[in-house]
């Protein structure tokens, strides 16, 4: 017989349930959260950050890196840009992405520890 994943009783931890949603964050940062979620959900835009992980990367690298279109790559850093993921400088001509912070490397790194365990 299968085990069941519900309680069979219903039934309230009141002081646990007042405690959780006190902490319970504010609707702005729930959408802020998933969004930054559904943006890693893409293997394109993964890549990129593991890629920028390692190192600060122009755009022609990335593309040859990825055997990609610079104008696909482009496309993608835009989209890892306005999530506030990655950041650039130019040096002249040439345009250097890196991750926008630590924040970032941490959230990649301990999510490729999750799968890889």
């Amino acid at each position: 017989m299968a085990e069941k994943d519900i309680c069979e009783v219903k039934c309230m931890e009141s002081e646990k349930v007042k405690e959780v949603k006190r902490q319970m964050l504010r609707e702005e940062e729930v959408n802020r959260l998933s969004g930054t979620f559904s943006i890693l959900s893409d293997s394109t835009r993964v890549k990129i950050i593991f890629a920028l992980s390692k190192e600060e990367l122009c755009v022609c690298d990335i593309a040859y890196l990825l055997n990609l279109s610079i104008s696909a790559v482009s496309h993608q850093l835009r989209v890892l840009r306005n999530a506030r993921l990655v950041k650039y400088r130019k040096q002249g001509k040439m345009v250097f992405y890196s991750l926008d912070d630590e924040h970032i490397s941490t959230l990649f790194n301990e999510g490729l520890k999750h799968i890889r365990e």
